[in-house]
């Protein structure tokens, strides 16, 4: 009843204090929904709520400009957004990388499961010897014997299916010195 009454005053008043449309809108919501709060305190002078609601108007909306106020001076603290840097040569590094993977998988199937697995394990997932034959549960020098095996099979699946001379697919590793692990001889280039 009391929104039927003075919704429109109360309106037209916070849309002068405010000259803006939707700011009028928000501000006339928060006035009847202060005046709900405090209806203990109401007091009509002269019959009418009206000079209490448009205090409260006023009211909500030196708060609403006091808040608007904080929230840009906090925006103007803030740094503006920089460049993004320019992620085309990582996506091309990762469409490479893929056609390589399918390629290496697809010669990797070629193999016998028993290398292949070894191959995985010692060049892949860069497992030393003494953890692969633990990973697979046979001895030490099997897997030796097995990863030899497995990387002149794959240099000779990837000359004559691929026609690739020169660097071959198990290319960039290599086992080291003591031959106790299989290792990248190369890193990526960034």
């Amino acid at each position: 009843m009391l929104f039927r009454e003075h919704g429109r005053a109360v309106y037209n008043h916070c849309f002068r204090l405010t000259g803006d449309w939707s700011g009028a809108e928000d501000c006339t919501s928060l006035v009847f929904l202060e005046a709900w709060r405090l209806r203990e305190k109401a007091e009509p002078h002269g019959g009418s709520l009206l000079p209490w609601l448009l205090g409260i108007a006023t009211f909500v909306v030196r708060r609403r400009r006091r808040v608007s106020r904080r929230h840009q001076a906090l925006m103007d603290r803030m740094p503006g957004p920089g460049l993004l840097a320019d992620f085309a040569d990582e996506v091309v590094g990762r469409l490479e990388d893929q056609e390589r993977i399918a390629v290496a998988r697809q010669v990797l199937e070629r193999l016998p499961r028993a290398d292949r697995e070894v191959l995985e394990l010692c060049v892949w997932a860069g497992l030393d010897y003494a953890a692969t034959a633990q990973a697979l549960g046979v001895p030490v020098g099997t897997v030796r014997s097995r990863l030899s095996r497995a990387r002149r099979r794959l240099d000779k699946l990837v000359e004559k299916d691929l026609g690739r001379k020169g660097e071959p697919l198990t290319s960039g590793w290599q086992l080291t010195g003591d031959r106790n692990r299989a290792v990248r001889s190369r890193e990526r280039k960034p």
